[in-house]
């Protein structure tokens, strides 16, 4: 199921190609219809040459009702017959709409007819010529037009269905995601109450040291607010304006102490002074967690996360970049990192990322992609409305 999802644009593109190439099929066969058609229309239009000719030949008192009956039944597509002058003579299966003047309408009826097919020679009597001039059956402009509307009805099918299934699915993610969330946090609140009530009795120790002791509780409150993160997933976020530059030094300050210390950390507040957005503040220190996380494993353990901290030109957002000096990532796969179970280790589900584009995107309405990455190292972008 997971190769399923990775492979999904694939499949897209192959249900793509087959869309096309049922369409491309069913055009070229409505097309071969079509000629068939017109060929038939055109051995019609000669014998109804050849009958107008006979026509003109018989003896007054000769009975051709029976002749002319069959032609009228027969012959469904518009005609006209003019002289040498191109002055008509007489029309067949021509409607002219009420209220138009039938000799300009017949006349536009005659110019589409000369611009579709040459006209048939008809000889009525020697030396004298007339014309007939035809153009495509109804049924012929319907069959051309009815691929196009089929495929556009096929799209629109598919396109109506792809954003139910895709908003289904999504549904269906967020149920899991919020559950799965839901039931961490109350996972979690057993073994940290235990924690808090040793840590407390550790406190009463004469002989502990005290800085590992405020180390612990460190640990604690960092439990603490992870199981905060989960239990909210799911509910509106509380947004409060917050220093931004100080959210990030105290979540560095945090994590250098419990990762490699071949990791150094670097904060730079472009502005020289304080930047403030609207953020709830142990999600976002949740995105700054995951991505820097992400650059430790990018950097094998070893190496330096700069982090930059300025407004955007335009002053509506908060812009943060976090660069490392690891590996790099494939341009190919900017957008893939950030999707469900994407992952190059070993262990690990593959939501860091995802969660960080979440809480950025959905809950503080901001964006998070990659600025750019090489294989001297990657930068993060992380933009937050200021407002």
């Amino acid at each position: 199921m997971t190769q399923l999802y990775e492979y999904r644009n694939t499949l897209n593109i192959i249900a793509l190609a087959a869309a096309i190439f049922i369409g491309i099929g069913s055009i070229s066969y409505t097309n071969y219809l079509v000629s068939l058609i017109l060929e038939q229309e055109e051995q019609q239009t000669s014998i109804f040459a050849k009958v107008q000719e006979y026509i003109a030949t018989v003896e007054p008192n000769e009975n051709i009702n029976t002749l002319i009956a069959v032609i009228e039944e027969n012959y469904t597509y518009p005609v006209i017959l003019t002289n040498e002058r191109d002055s008509i003579i007489d029309w067949r299966n021509i409607s002219i709409p009420k209220g138009k003047d039938s000799l300009s309408y017949l006349a536009k009826e005659l110019a589409e007819m000369k611009a579709a097919h040459p006209p048939i020679v008809v000889e009525p009597a020697a030396g004298l010529k007339n014309f007939i001039y035809y153009k495509n059956s109804t049924l012929v402009t319907q069959l051309k037009l009815y691929p196009y509307v089929e495929l556009g009805i096929m799209i629109a099918f598919f396109a109506i269905v792809y954003v139910l299934f895709d908003a289904s699915r999504k549904a269906e993610q967020d149920k899991v995601w919020v559950g799965l969330a839901k039931e961490t946090a109350h996972q979690l609140g057993t073994p940290i109450s235990s924690l808090v009530a040793w840590l407390e009795y550790f406190k009463a120790v004469e002989s502990l040291d005290k800085s590992i002791i405020g180390e612990l509780e460190k640990d604690v409150s960092r439990l603490e607010t992870i199981t905060a993160r989960f239990s909210s997933i799911g509910s509106p976020p509380v947004l409060k304006f917050e220093n931004i530059e100080q959210l990030v030094r105290e979540n560095v300050d945090y994590l250098q102490k419990r990762i490699s210390s071949r990791v150094r950390f670097q904060v730079h507040n472009l502005e020289q002074h304080p930047l403030q957005a609207p953020v709830n503040r142990s999600l976002f220190e949740w995105v700054v967690e995951n991505v820097c996380k992400n650059a430790v494993d990018a950097m094998a353990g070893a190496g330096t996360i700069s982090i930059y901290l300025s407004y955007t030109r335009d002053s509506k957002h908060v812009q943060i970049d976090i660069a490392d000096t690891g590996k790099g990532i494939p341009k190919r796969l900017w957008r893939r990192i950030f999707k469900p179970g994407y992952t190059t280790k070993k262990r690990g589900w593959g939501l860091g990322l995802t969660l960080a584009k979440r809480i950025v995107e959905d809950y503080h309405k901001g964006s998070i992609f990659v600025l750019a990455s090489s294989s001297a190292g990657t930068t993060f972008r992380v933009l937050l409305p200021r407002f």
